[in-house]
């Protein structure tokens, strides 16, 4: 196979697993096209996949390592692409100025600090749980999604952060359209950028007028007074990249965790019994069905051998967690089947090495906090709708389900 013929990635990420065993019959390593046709290479298992992330050799700064970086300009379909490789965060940075401001956002998410979160995250957990029983008391359908998985993450990253009532809706708008893939029209590229701005540019001006205990006021103070730690694009984009990493993928882990367990009522029932551990669970969801799918872009900084192929210094690699997760070299023949006895906690879906998600004990602990009590509180919880009538959001880098439609009762 040549980079001639590159294999299109599905924009709306449709069926992962086929995609994903489609490429890994073609190599280690294969010549893909990104949504509007911007070249990459794709990884296809776990252990090539680990290899590329913890090689020094492989850079997440598109200014400095991608070839075509000029000439992105050129390219109207690729405009998407810069809202996600063209900011200035921990997750484009390489090297130095990514340890710089990796160092600025830590000590947020330290074991101490998000233990101190737990009884807040339990608390808003069973307010949310009562609103979905006062839901669906009736036997009506309610939707997981909106009624627990995305509300819990969401308030929780927006307290972490001190992003004002008046602005939450409007920042979880901006990271679903930063999510969505199957748009890759210049004017949708343009317009979440001027959101970016519009929307994070207020929480910075809200807070500098109300300082508080948050992030986002321990960022600003950095700015102010130790400018060569932090500029204004550089706070921007970090506020970006925590509320989306903290909120956006715990809200797909949860929903997914949901669905995997409803479709397979004889691990719940090992799970309800004390046989399967819920981080177990957590585990093979995030194997199974991560919460990102594949993220772009990292870059060759040097060339690099995979096997039989050469990735060319200059050249896009995509980080594809989701082929990696169900990689049966690795993970066995049924890798691409849930099964939370597994004991599978090996995956890659926060990362690895220097770009490891620092906000994974977070994640984790809202997810170990949210599935026991919903489950515990609604025994006869049942998908309102066949498996295959289930939406998945429209990308291929977020992974989940636009809605959890569910009964309460059996």
């Amino acid at each position: 196979m040549t980079v001639t013929d590159r294999i299109a990635l599905d924009p709306f990420g449709t069926d992962l697993a086929a995609e994903s065993a489609r490429l890994r019959a073609l190599g280690p390593v294969v010549p893909v096209e990104l949504p509007g046709g911007i070249p990459a290479w794709a990884p296809t298992g776990h252990e090539v996949l680990r290899n590329l992330m913890l090689d020094p050799r492989v850079s997440k700064d598109a200014r400095l390592h991608w070839r075509l970086w000029p000439e992105v300009g050129q390219h109207p379909a690729w405009s998407w692409i810069v809202n996600w490789v063209g900011v200035v965060n921990m997750l484009s940075t390489y090297g130095p100025d990514h340890a710089r401001l990796r160092k600025l956002v830590a000590p947020s998410f330290t074991l101490r600090r998000t233990e101190a979160m737990r009884p807040r995250v339990a608390a808003i957990t069973a307010g949310l749980l009562d609103a979905v029983h006062a839901e669906g008391a009736g036997g009506g359908v309610v939707d997981l999604r909106a009624g627990l998985a995305h509300p819990l993450p969401m308030r929780m990253i927006c307290e972490l952060l001190g992003v004002p009532d008046a602005l939450w809706s409007d920042a979880a708008s901006l990271i679903a359209d930063v999510m969505d893939t199957s748009d890759q029209s210049p004017e949708h590229a343009a317009s979440v950028a001027e959101r970016i701005g519009t929307v994070l540019g207020a929480l910075i001006a809200y807070r500098r007028e109300n300082p508080a205990d948050d992030m986002t006021t321990e960022l600003i103070r950095v700015r102010d007074e130790e400018g060569g730690r932090l500029g204004d694009q550089e706070l921007l984009h970090t506020l970006l990249l925590v509320v989306g990493a903290g909120f956006e993928t715990t809200v797909n882990l949860i929903g997914n965790a949901v669905v995997a367990l409803l479709t397979h009522p004889e691990q719940l029932a090992a799970v309800r019994s004390g046989a399967i551990g819920w981080d177990a669970v957590v585990d093979e969801t995030l194997r199974a069905h991560p919460s990102v799918s594949a993220l772009p872009l990292r870059f060759a900084a040097e060339d690099l051998r995979v096997g039989e192929v050469t990735i060319p210094a200059g050249d896009a690699i995509i980080t594809t967690f989701g082929a990696a997760g169900l990689d049966p070299a690795h993970y066995g023949p049924d890798a691409d089947r849930f099964d939370a006895a597994r004991g599978a906690d090996d995956h890659l879906a926060f990362g690895i090495g220097v770009h490891r998600c620092v906000g994974a004990p977070l994640a984790r602990m809202e997810a170990l906090t949210a599935l026991p009590a919903l489950f515990d509180r609604f025994p006869e919880l049942s998908l309102a709708v066949k498996p295959d009538e289930l939406r998945q959001v429209p990308s291929f880098i977020a992974h989940g389900w636009q809605e959890i439609p569910v009964r309460l009762h059996g």
